[in-house]
This record gives C-alpha cells, sequence and structure tokens, in this order.
C-alpha cells in the first residue's frame, strides 16, 4: 500500500484547518454591518472598506453557503429570510468569540465586560434595576446594556435569537415556541388585576382602556369568557399611559402586577380579580451557548435570587 492512501486529505489529518465552505469572522462582520446598515456602501463606511471588498465579501459568503442573503435594490439591500437566520448566527457566533477572548483574559470568577440584556418596559422598571443593583456590587467590572423592546411579535426573546442581546426579560408560556437553540427559565407568576377609578361605584361598567402588549394567549381565553369586559375604546401606547388614563376617570384596566409594581396614581384603587384571574409568567431567556458564560449566569444567578424573596 502506497504511503498516500492512508493519509487521507488534509482535512482529515487536521481538524483545526478551516474548511473552504466555512466562514470567517470577517465575513460574519460583514454581513452583521449590510443588515444593519441596510447597504453594502454604509456597511463599507462602517467597517473602514471598499464597497467592492463589502460586496465582494458578501457574493463570497452566499457562494459559500449556497443561499441568496441579501435583496439588493436601489434603496439599498436588506436580508432575505434565509438572510435574516444568517445574520441573527453571525451575531450570535461573533458575540461567543468575544466573549471567549473576554474569559481568557480574566481571572478565576472574575467577571467583566459587556452584558447585553432586552427587557419589556415593566420588567425594565420594575424587575431589572435590583438585579443589577446587586450584580455590579458583585461585579463591578461588568457592564450592563438594557433595551426596552416592545413585548409584540418576536419581542424580547427575538433580540437573543437575533443576536441582538444575551439574555432577555420575557413573557414565558404564550402559544409561539421559542425560536431553535434558545432556553428559558420562569422567574416570577404575575397575576391580573382590574386597575379603576377609586371613586366610581361600578367600576366594570367603565370603557376599557387598553395597550397592544397586553394580549397574550395568557389571558385569551380568560378574556373571551367575561362577558362584562367590553371590546377597548381607548388604547394607550404603553401601560404607563394607561395607569395615567385610568387616574383621569377615562376609564378601567386589567394589567398584571409587574406594571403596577410602581405604585398608581392617586384615586385609582387596584381590586382583585377573584381566584379563576389570568396570570402569566415572566422569565428569562437566553441562549443554550451563552447560558454557560459567566456575565448570563451571573444575571441570571441575581433575578433566580431576587425572585424567590419576593
Amino acid at each position: 500500500m502506497e504511503p498516500h492512501e492512508c493519509r487521507g486529505t488534509e482535512e482529515q489529518v487536521n481538524p483545526y484547518v478551516t474548511r473552504s465552505r466555512d466562514l470567517a469572522p470577517h465575513e460574519l462582520r460583514v454581513l452583521v454591518a449590510v443588515a444593519d446598515e441596510g447597504g453594502f456602501g454604509a456597511a463599507a463606511a462602517t467597517l473602514g472598506l471598499t464597497q467592492s471588498a463589502v460586496s465582494h465579501s458578501v457574493r463570497g459568503s452566499e457562494g459559500k453557503l449556497g443561499a441568496v442573503l441579501f435583496e439588493r435594490g436601489r434603496s439599498g439591500a436588506r436580508t432575505t429570510e434565509a438572510g435574516a437566520r444568517v445574520v441573527g448566527h453571525a451575531r450570535r457566533v461573533l458575540r461567543l468569540l468575544a466573549l471567549m477572548a473576554e474569559e481568557a483574559r480574566t481571572g478565576p470568577g472574575e467577571i467583566r465586560g459587556p452584558l447585553r440584556i432586552a427587557a419589556f418596559r415593566s420588567a425594565a422598571l420594575h424587575l431589572l434595576p435590583p438585579a443589577l443593583t446587586a450584580l455590579a456590587a458583585r461585579h463591578p467590572d461588568l457592564e450592563p446594556e438594557v433595551r426596552v423592546v416592545r413585548d409584540i411579535g418576536a419581542g424580547t426573546a427575538g433580540e437573543v435569537a437575533e443576536g441582538r442581546a444575551d439574555l432577555a426579560i420575557a413573557t414565558l408560556g404564550g402559544s409561539a415556541a421559542l425560536p431553535a437553540g434558545l432556553v428559558s427559565g420562569a422567574l416570577v407568576e404575575e397575576r391580573y388585576a382590574l386597575v379603576h377609578p377609586a371613586a366610581h361605584p361600578e367600576p366594570r361598567t367603565l370603557p376599557l382602556v387598553d395597550w397592544t402588549e397586553n394580549c397574550g394567549s395568557y389571558t385569551r381565553d380568560w378574556w373571551a369568557a367575561q362577558d362584562w369586559i367590553p371590546r377597548a375604546t381607548v388604547r394607550a401606547e404603553d401601560d404607563g399611559t394607561v395607569l395615567s388614563m385610568v387616574g383621569t376617570g377615562i376609564g378601567m384596566a386589567i394589567m398584571p402586577e409587574l406594571a403596577l409594581r410602581g405604585g398608581v396614581p392617586d384615586g385609582v384603587r387596584i381590586t382583585d380579580l377573584g381566584p379563576d384571574r389570568p396570570v402569566r409568567s415572566v422569565g428569562y431567556v437566553t441562549t443554550a451557548e451563552l447560558a454557560g458564560t459567566g456575565p448570563v449566569r451571573a444575571l441570571i444567578r441575581e433575578l433566580r435570587v431576587l425572585s424567590r424573596d419576593r
């Protein structure tokens, strides 16, 4: 037998050789920049490259993956369905590479660097602050970055799936399953209550004030069974505006506990809806890979401690 017949290809002999169809980190950065900037020229300016270099890189990535990632047009470039998935993976891979480098430079038990968090408004106002305060005391070199995201559509979990956040505070248990690759854990169970002007003798007869985020599969069945609840006649941008409107006597609202934790305006009363009231679960969402990293583990630990102490 000739010696070369046992050696196999270079790829088989050395698994650390990058395969020709793998995307390199610089190619991932180009894809993310084009998606974020909405065009090749803007991405080139952001990256300090020529537009032709960006175009060449994208074509190379599309060739390696066997898919068109961007729709090109006069107004710029936008991701195709496949491209959106690829860019989400690219952001997540680049984040893991950054964390790998950060953790390689730190000592045992030392946690530092950015921690990207997405949360809906009431969670950002009332759930995150005590957790971040405790986190800062334990890990002063950690740098939390909080983005408030509306809890509709893909919501905060979508920010994690798209690689824009390391961890999200999200509503769990809805009819839509989490995107593939994400993991979650429950933190608090929120009861809903009737919120109404204190002076009104029959608050259930008032018009309903509501907001878009206050609708999900966890409340829909209960809502449909309540013949006393009218269709919303007033819609607001967020729960804070709803409370303000209820305070002026415009109507009543049905709201979860977290939205009421900061207190209600003078003249507003909170009334229990009874044992069959709807409940929603609020928890964290992250990726399977990020769940094992120092910053994400540390935040989950503080959130769990606070949820047990409630």
